[in-house]
């Protein structure tokens, strides 16, 4: 069968990518300020309305943010995993997937992170997550801060990992998770139960066991899913619901 006539790109998407590409080449980081819009119209030989839509498109995705006043302008920022959480949670949505789907996907992802964190980690990275784990058993009792610690630990393994894919995969599963779980109660026994697989992990990584730190992982992926289905027996069947 012949395929039909190829659809050009809009000149706004192609002018966004330039945006982007001179934005890498240039080493601007967030922060920057882009040109004046002045400049950026004689250097894509573009109308004022196709850069301003190139502007917006690169607002929705995250690489840079409006400023207001007279040294406003558009400034260049950092992306992070949430448009591809959203992205996922809408496209789960649709197919009526599960929440399981997401845990099953993390049990098969997270782990394999922490291996690779384990075998690439450094001594700064290091450092950094046993702060965050000591922070973590000093906020048994107050979840919010809990929460913040454990993410942190996260993006620490994140990075030690060397997987950027990897990791912004991980971390849009578990922003879909968190979302899904919001409200729920997270007694102090599974603080301390979280908090103690943590630590095993971190003693596996500094014994120079990748293969250990990832069976805790795993292991508290397995805890968690034993958990939601004694006290929120509906939650794991439940679909999953857009993020935005």
């Amino acid at each position: 069968m012949m395929a039909g006539p190829i659809r050009p790109q809009k000149t706004a998407l192609l002018v966004a990518q330039r945006i982007v590409a001179d934005i890498n080449r240039s080493g601007k980081r967030a922060g920057d300020r882009l040109p004046p819009e002045r400049e950026m119209l004689e250097t894509y030989q573009i109308g004022r309305a196709t850069l301003r839509e190139a502007l917006r498109l690169l607002e929705f995705q995250g690489v840079i943010s409006m400023r207001p006043g007279p040294k406003g302008g558009p400034a260049v920022e950092q992306p992070d995993s949430s448009l591809v959480g959203g992205a996922l949670s809408l496209l789960l949505q649709f197919a009526e997937a599960p929440l399981d789907s997401v845990v099953e996907s993390l049990r098969v992802l997270e782990p394999h992170m922490v291996r690779l964190a384990a075998e690439r980690i450094d001594e700064k990275q290091l450092n950094d997550l046993a702060a965050h784990l000591d922070s973590m058993g000093d906020s048994l009792d107050d979840q919010e801060r809990f929460l913040e610690e454990r993410a942190r630990s996260y993006e620490v393994l994140a990075e030690a990992a060397g997987n950027p894919l990897l990791s912004y995969l991980v971390d849009a599963l578990w922003s879909i998770l968190d979302h899904s779980v919001a409200g729920t109660d997270y007694l102090r026994s599974r603080c301390v139960d979280v908090h103690r697989l943590h630590v095993q992990m971190y003693e596996a990584i500094t014994r120079g066991n990748p293969r250990a730190a990832a069976a805790a992982m795993e292991k508290h992926i397995d805890e968690f899913v034993t958990f939601a289905q004694s006290r929120y027996p509906e939650l794991l069947n439940a679909s999953v619901e857009w993020t935005g």
